[in-house]
């Protein structure tokens, strides 16, 4: 799939407006709106965990599977958790207050309990409360005008990980079986394979 750039772009910059609070030892002004008491922690491998080829890693003994994950940001509360939280982007009408029930919602609950194991496989405490710093794009102003503006809002939500290790053992067992499993009919990419493969038979 193409890379969402415009999402990117705003990922950076957020990571640029954390950074600066973080090296401040002050909290982001969403923080302070939502009562939220944590704050942007120092952590020293930080920028390695944000990496997208390396990320954090941890090894999952019972299958030996390398998992990694590549987290935007982490924050501390005063009980010394770390809080695990996601940076969202999007641009739709109304004020993004919370996760719904589409497909790709749960995609991003996964991603957080993910990040969850992985961040305590590395021997930290991690709240069970993430987070989604969602940046809303606001197309109501009368002109572009070079500039696009965001509403933030932050969203909380109890973090589930316990479905992690018995998917990790059952993505073990399948890659170990001799039959391929077939294409599931909710996902993108076999949809877009399977398109292919039945248009290259039809110009046979």
């Amino acid at each position: 799939m193409p890379g969402f750039t415009l999402n990117i772009a705003v990922d950076e910059l957020l990571k640029k407006e954390f950074d600066l609070l973080r090296k401040q030892g002050k909290q982001h002004p969403l923080q302070k709106e939502y009562g939220i008491e944590a704050k942007p922690v120092d952590h020293d491998k930080l920028n390695v965990w944000r990496y997208n080829f390396k990320g954090v890693e941890a090894i999952h003994k019972p299958t030996n599977l390398r998992i990694t994950g590549a987290i935007d940001d982490l924050w501390q509360n005063p009980d010394g958790e770390y809080v695990v939280l996601d940076y969202k982007a999007t641009s739709k009408a109304g004020k993004v207050t919370e996760l719904g029930d589409r497909p790709w919602h749960d995609t991003y609950r996964r991603q957080l309990a993910v990040y969850r194991w992985l961040l305590e496989k590395n021997g930290l405490k991690v709240s069970d409360i993430g987070y989604w710093v969602y940046a809303n794009g606001i197309k109501t102003k009368a002109s572009f005008n070079k500039k696009l503006e965001f509403e933030l809002t932050l969203i909380s939500e109890k973090i589930d990980d316990s479905w992690l290790e018995p998917t990790l053992i059952k993505i073990k067992n399948t890659l170990e079986q001799d039959k391929i499993p077939g294409p599931n009919r909710t996902c993108e990419f076999c949809g877009y394979i399977r398109e292919q493969s039945e248009a290259f038979r039809a110009k046979k």
